[in-house]
């Protein structure tokens, strides 16, 4: 999380385009519901537990006929091969119900080179995973022109049970995925914008939901690479009774190519039961991490222009985290003769030790402005749901209705350090939030062409918050929203449908600010409580098609509105209300494959992002900042989002079957963005290209190199523009001898700070099946 400039407005914008639409598509089979001229609704697709794939002939990874089984199948990117069934207990998978709405198989992310765990998310078309901090900390997110922060508007599950954390220590819905073991991923599901019913909090721009293995060959796996990166992996599974017992472990270390290394020590392991199929099966999960480190947080561009920091260096060495997981989690799913019904409960204890520096001498001239963010929690929920078959008036008909609870303790902690000694208390917080989530959908198909789902979703909110040092930010908050949904599918037609898609969703905030009504800094600065619930509302229209033999197209044009974007500031220890914004943009997204051993993919999005109305309050920060062009810089009042990317382009080409060589290159692009509401700084495009080269062989063994970034381009993970000062700015003396305005000392110097990409690096695997 980037730090809050005091006053000035935190985000910026993006560019507008549209293009020609191209219907590309299929290799002459229909959509999964075909081109027959039933009138049912879509048959339920799901995998049957099995340990061993079934081959299949070429075919989409993603929308595929049943195989004759009843097995859906889903093709590994580097094989013709249908993946891992669906995981057990999991519930049906319907068809989609948008044009973005996709499912990405674990071999397809898994053929992929990635540095961490979060980026295998980047297999999600137009998302963008960077890290602008330690290998412990949670990632960033970039999709649909929003900077995500850590997670807000991106909801993420892990089989079933939520990661986005609600009123967290260092953001809202911060999201951290370090704990994931790739290789066990099974599948993903992945939808864009509010018109999902049983998605709530969090899911506005999009939701990710992860599945895990069931089952797998015993995997031994050991990888070494630059810059101290050593990984080791083993996963084996067994039968147990009727089910299967997996197990699986990890153990990771890195120190980066920072001056001060990241010295990660990172311990993983995750135990799963499981019984029976998606829809008529049940699992239990448990997992444990532990992780440790250091970190080179962004620094100011200027530092690194005039030689004192190099550009892999860090203005305070002793920033860095600690953090561990420990969650136990069960699933159960049933079908019979009127429908099918799943239900899931989990625990989840965590608990995060930050210690950050954004400012670096702007607040405290002597020490520094390094914080400590403390956030320990026991997070427990349960969901339940039903689906009925029916018919109204003679035509198919399907019912869902669900209930979803959570409930957090959580206590919080804000304090100023140095080199992580204590200094002072700025706050600290006693926080339990439940909430009550219930929604219905109903399908009904009206004619062979033509199918509606018409949904509603009702959550309510409720907040104690208890301060250890200010009484008046103590208090209780609650809120409900009522969010209707629609969506229309209209084909196929030639191997071609149409989508339409329009709802209401929302995204919390944190339930400090609801109740916080002083300045934690200064109890005499009044502050307004922030609402608890934050209305959002979209539209998309959509089209996928597959004309072409192999080939899988999508085009998506969507809007998408928020009332405001509010952000807790972890390092401020409160709240500010930003205006309300407007995003519109479309996505087009290609996956073809050709023959059985080549797999292509290319994806472009285009975001416009602006705040709406104007902004007096930014207007009167920039008076107040004359005189001082370092200062005044990037202060002026405007519509631009901050870090709201305009383009996002990613491409990729994977070649091999599934012995003998195999290979996969990839390239990602992020735009230029602006970085203040003025669009006085603009970041630079970040082009990264990654490469992987290996050889299989048929007895389970297997060696890849992966190379990251290929061409060794020097390039940002993430820039900001914000104020800050240094012992080496002028700025810093005349605060210093009190003879600059106290305006211009609170904002410091405006200038570019960024995170840089890692250099060029390798990463060496050997891994045996048995």
């Amino acid at each position: 999380m980037r730090p809050k400039r005091r006053k000035p407005g935190r985000r910026g914008s993006a560019l507008t385009a549209l293009s020609t639409l191209v219907l590309l598509a299929d290799d002459g089979r229909a959509f999964a519901q075909g081109s027959n001229t039933s009138r049912e609704l879509p048959p339920i697709e799901v995998g049957g537990g099995e340990t061993t794939p079934r081959k299949k002939p070429v075919a989409s990874r993603r929308i595929g006929k049943p195989s004759p089984d009843g097995h859906r199948t889903f093709l590994d990117s580097a094989g013709t091969r249908a993946s891992e069934a669906r995981s057990v207990a999991s519930g049906a998978k319907g068809q989609p119900g948008m044009a973005s709405e996709i499912t990405v198989s674990g071999e397809e992310i898994n053929a992929r080179p990635f540095a961490r765990p979060g980026e295998a998310l980047e297999a999600v078309p137009g998302l963008v995973v960077t890290q602008h901090s330690g290998e412990g900390k949670g990632n960033q997110y970039f999709l649909r022109g929003y900077n995500l922060d850590h997670g807000t508007d991106l909801a993420i599950t892990v089989d079933g049970v939520p990661v986005n954390m609600r009123t967290h220590a260092h953001g809202q819905g911060y999201a951290d995925l370090n704990w994931l073991i790739p290789e066990t991923i099974a599948a993903v599901d992945v939808r864009k914008g509010p018109y999902f019913a049983d998605d709530g909090d969090f899911a506005s721009v999009g939701s990710v939901h992860v599945g895990l293995i069931d089952r797998t060959r015993g995997l031994a796996q050991v990888s070494v690479g630059s810059f101290g990166y050593r990984r080791l992996l083993g996963m084996v599974s067994a039968k147990l009774g009727d089910g299967a017992l997996l197990v699986a472990g990890e153990v990771g270390t890195y120190n980066g190519p920072w001056d001060n290394p990241d010295n990660v020590r990172k311990l993983n392991g995750l135990v799963r039961y499981s019984q029976g199929s998606a829809t008529d099966g049940v699992s239990v999960t448990g997992m444990a991490y532990s992780n440790t480190w250091n970190s080179t947080d962004q620094v100011p561009q200027r530092a690194i222009t005039s030689g004192f920091l190099d550009r892999f260096g860090s203005e305070d060495p002793s920033d860095g985290g600690n953090t561990n997981r420990f969650a136990l989690s069960g699933r159960i799913a049933q079908s019979d003769d009127l429908g099918s019904w799943k239900a899931n409960a989990y625990v989840v204890k965590s608990q995060l030790d930050l210690f950050n520096n954004f400012t670096y001498f702007l607040n405290d001239p002597v020490l520094g402005d390094q914080f400590h963010q403390h956030d320990d929690r026991l997070m427990a929920g349960a969901n339940a749901s039903r689906t009925l078959n029916g018919s109204f008036a003679g035509l198919p008909m399907q019912t869902t209705v669900g209930l979803q609870s959570r409930y957090d303790a959580i206590a919080l902690a804000l304090t100023s350090t140095f080199q992580r000694g204590f200094l002072a208390n700025i706050r600290s917080d006693k926080v339990g939030e439940g909430s009550v989530g219930v929604y219905a959908e109903n399908t009904v198909r009206w004619t062979d062409w033509l199918r509606t789902t018409v949904g509603w979703r009702g959550d309510y909110y409720s907040a104690d918050v208890t301060s250890r040092f200010n009484a008046s930010n103590t208090g209780r908050a609650d809120a409900a929203l009522g969010s209707p949904k629609f969506r229309m599918v209209l084909g196929p037609f030639h191997q071609t449908e149409f989508f339409v898609g329009a709802g209401y969703g929302m995204h919390s905030n944190d339930a400090r600010g609801a109740t916080t009504t002083e300045d934690p800094s200064d109890p005499a600065t009044r502050l307004t409580p922030s609402p608890l619930l934050v209305r959002t509302k979209g539209a998309e229209v959509g089209v996928r098609s597959r004309i072409v033999p192999g080939l899988d197209s999508s085009l998506s044009i969507f809007m998408l509105d928020q009332d405001s974007e509010i952000l807790f500031s972890g390092d401020a220890g409160d709240t500010s209300a930003t205006r309300a914004s407007r995003r519109y943009g479309f996505e087009w997204t290609n996956h073809y494959r050709p023959r059985s051993w080549i797999d292509i993919d290319a994806h472009l999005a285009m975001t416009h992002a602006r705040f709406r109305g104007y902004d007096s309050e930014q207007a009167e920060v920039y008076t107040s900042l004359a005189g001082y062009p370092e200062a005044q810089i990037g202060n002026a009042p405007g519509n631009y989002i901050p870090n709201a990317p305009a383009m996002v382009a990613s491409a990729g080409i994977t070649l091999g079957e599934k012995t003998g060589w195999f290979g996969t290159l990839r390239w990602r692009y992020l735009a230029s963005s602006p970085l203040t509401e003025d669009n006085a700084f603009r970041s630079s495009a970040i082009s990264i290209f990654n490469g992987r080269l290996g050889y299989r062989i048929d007895n389970g063994w297997r060696l890849q190199l992966d190379v990251l970034n290929l061409l060794d381009t020097k390039a940002n993970q993430i820039s900001y523009a914000y104020g800050s000062l240094l012992k080496t700015d002028t700025l810093y003396n005349l605060c210093a001898a009190g003879t600059a305005p106290a305006s211009v000392c609170q904002n410091g110097v405006m200038d570019y700070v960024l995170h840089p990409v890692e250099p060029l690096t390798f990463r060496l695997t050997i891994a045996g099946s048995f």
